[in-house]
């Protein structure tokens, strides 16, 4: 399994030579000896370094969720947010440069920013006539997989900037293909490509060490429900952040975890259990409070379906506790007027059918018609097999 950097550091570089470069990584995006990519970057005197772009979270990965990131002074390299106030560059920073190489870790799912930040960055230099290369990495909840609605047009925000569905199945190299090709830009992109990834690969079987490309991201099995269990988000039910198990976890002060969770199992979700816990987070949501709730187990990676999961999750939750659930309201996310369980699941009816308690599975055809449809259009973009 070799990386997208891995392929690069072999080839010397030779696509960057003489070339002044910007940088958008972060430090869990390695090699496949865990060398940062950012590392080989400034030590390297084949090209010129001019700047490192940061993404959410930070250079350093540290910062919690929609933390404004901000420019560090640096006795070598200057690092520049594009999170927070500026979602990309100036126009006269990316002038000083002749390319910007993206190195970042995607987990899959489609309000990951991460590949956003690219994508804002693949339109921009278009029209400057400059080009962005991608080191690609794997999907890590694999590359056949797609599962949830696919993004509406009309709720296009920073997590979801292209009509893809909730489980994509991509690569970041792929997205940026299918927005290049679909938006004519491609000459603006370049893939490294990846030697060793196949599309039924789970990250388990890429012979690769986790890193954590966010605090509230600490492993596979976080990234695996991510996305179902990032819907309450859009809720006043807490994800688990605050805790050594976020997504995973789930509850409120007002839960009682024996009551929902027998109601859970009794729907029987597929590829999933439920235990009952308590929690106490230490941040976000309920801080300090004492929370009932449950934690997921994936028994079954074939018939999981993480966005299924977490509609039961809060239809339950909802059914039982009427007078406490809520809504989360906007802003979210850089979004001053839509819901923010609307643009997460990429539309408004899905929250509208669970106000009026109609099932999943019901909700779930509705949606199957777009997803096919994707399915279809998908496979053109694809780089691997």
């Amino acid at each position: 399994m070799e990386l997208g950097i891995d392929i690069l550091i072999e080839d010397r570089f030779s696509c960057l030579r003489n070339k002044k470069i910007a940088l958008l990584t972060n430090i869990s995006a390695t090699d496949k000896k865990l060398n940062p990519t950012f590392y080989h970057f400034i030590n390297c005197e084949k090209f010129q370094l001019k700047f490192i772009l940061a993404p959410e979270h930070g250079l350093f990965s540290a910062l919690q969720d929609q933390v404004f990131v901000k420019n560090r002074r640096s006795e070598r390299i200057p690092v520049l947010s594009i999170y927070g106030k500026n979602l990309t560059p100036p126009v006269s920073v990316l002038k000083e440069v002749d390319v910007v190489v993206v190195d970042l870790i995607d987990i899959g799912t489609r309000y990951y920013t991460f590949v956003w930040s690219a994508v804002l960055l693949l339109r921009k230099l278009a029209q400057l006539n400059k080009k962005l290369i991608i080191l690609d990495r794997p999907n890590p909840l694999n590359g056949i997989t797609i599962q949830g609605p696919v993004l509406e047009k009309r709720f296009i925000s920073f997590v979801g900037l292209f009509p893809l569905p909730v489980r994509h199945g991509l690569t970041i190299g792929e997205i940026c293909r299918m927005v290049s090709i679909e938006e004519n830009i491609n000459s603006a992109l370049e893939v490294v490509k990846m030697k060793g990834w196949r599309r039924r690969m789970y990250f388990p079987e890429c012979n690769l060490k986790w890193t954590v490309p966010s605090p509230n991201m600490p492993s596979f099995e976080t990234a695996l429900v991510y996305p179902g269990m990032c819907l309450l988000e859009g809720t006043n039910v807490s994800e688990g952040r605050g805790t050594t198990r976020p997504f995973e976890i789930f509850g409120a002060p007002w839960i009682d975890e024996e009551e929902v969770v027998k109601e859970l199992n009794n729907r029987y979700i597929k590829g999933v259990a439920f235990r009952p816990l308590k929690f106490i987070p230490t941040f976000h949501k309920y801080c300090g409070a004492v929370c009932g709730g449950a934690q997921i187990y994936v028994i079954d990676l074939k018939k999981f379906d993480p966005i299924i999961t977490g509609l039961e999750v809060i239809s339950t939750i909802k059914r039982f506790y009427p007078e406490k659930f809520s809504w989360r309201k906007p802003p979210y996310e850089f979004e001053k007027e839509k819901m923010p369980f609307d643009i997460l699941i990429g539309n408004s009816w899905v929250r509208k059918s669970i106000e009026q308690d109609e099932p999943v599975h019901r909700i779930e055809r509705r949606w199957q018609e777009g997803l096919q449809a994707y399915k279809k259009r998908h496979k053109e973009f694809l780089l691997y097999d």
